[in-house]
């Protein structure tokens, strides 16, 4: 207790000072010293523990949309420079999404909904792979990593690409289907929502993504040294979340002419994507995932399960 209230007190000006930074003026951060003292300092002990300076310990972080994955990472972050003076790099599985151009192409290559960002195989797995292997390399040269503008939907140009230039000791990998396993087959088959029913008839495109999970996602995942998984209690809470965010991308963006913002309909729309998965998710990670948060319906962690020590 001694040791997280004097952590505490390193950290927490920075920490509020990024939680302000994601605030609107309707939405603001409920009870920040709980979430930091009861719930993330904690776990960040747990990883400062198991850092190995020799070579950089990846963080897994997944979470259904919306709930607050950037955020969270980002105050691990924070926590983990500030006070355990540890070299730490946050990136998102989002980042590695491939070019609109090469998902125009997928799309007339396998299936339409494939132009859609988010599942898996629109994400560049060669470049992923290449990213782990290089920052696990003695060898460790300096490394370009790319970064997607969601609000055009597309890479930002390579001068705006993060750039690693020291070996990081603590890697949060971020992402809402970071650690998703497949599905069998058999229940491939049940449409879970509208979208499926009407776009994909054939199952080529729920088929595509699982095949997915199956094989090269998986050969991904399983270099992950830890699995957190942010629980919400259930999908529609998600929707209600994501709405929000893209409210705030709105405020954030709306000075630019070229965004690409979703309406409600939009926004329902291209959660259908993700539903399949997700669902799987609630079902599935809290059975392998190395720590559990369990999220309240206002957004805030309730509580803590730890799996794995």
């Amino acid at each position: 207790m001694k040791a997280t209230e004097e952590c505490f007190n390193k950290v927490k000006k920075n920490c509020f000072k990024f939680i302000k930074s994601q605030e609107t003026s309707t939405e603001k951060f409920r009870n920040k010293d709980g979430m930091l003292k009861s719930f993330l300092i904690p776990l960040c002990f747990w990883i400062a523990k198991k850092s190995d300076n020799k070579k950089p310990y990846f963080v897994g972080l997944a979470g259904g949309q919306g709930t607050g994955k950037t955020t969270i990472s980002s105050i691990i972050k924070i926590i983990l420079e500030k006070y355990f003076k540890l070299k730490v790099f946050k990136i998102s599985i989002d980042d590695f999404y491939k070019t609109r151009k090469e998902r125009i192409n997928l799309s007339k290559k396998i299936h339409p909904m494939l132009a859609t960002r988010g599942v898996p195989g629109t994400h560049d797995l060669k470049m992923m792979l290449d990213f782990f292997k290089k920052v696990k390399s003695k060898n460790f040269k300096k490394i370009d990593i790319p970064n997607f503008n969601k609000a055009v939907d597309d890479r930002f140009a390579k001068k705006n690409w993060y750039k690693i230039r020291e070996k990081p000791d603590v890697i949060i990998f971020e992402g809402w289907c970071v650690g998703a396993k497949a599905e069998v087959n058999k229940t491939l088959k049940k449409s879970i929502n509208s979208l499926e029913k009407i776009n994909d008839q054939k199952l080529i495109w729920r088929k595509h993504v699982n095949q997915q999970l199956k094989t090269k996602y998986k050969t991904l995942y399983s270099q992950l040294n830890c699995m957190i998984y942010l629980k919400a209690k259930n999908f529609s809470l998600l929707q209600k979340w994501r709405l929000k965010q893209e409210h705030k991308l709105w405020l954030k963006t709306k000075k630019s002419s070229s965004h690409k913002l979703m309406n409600k309909g939009d926004v329902i729309n291209f959660m259908q994507t993700y539903q399949r998965i997700t669902e799987n998710m609630f079902k599935k990670m809290p059975r392998y995932a190395s720590i559990i948060f369990n999220l309240n319906s206002n957004h805030q962690i309730k509580s803590v399960v730890y799996k794995s020590k």
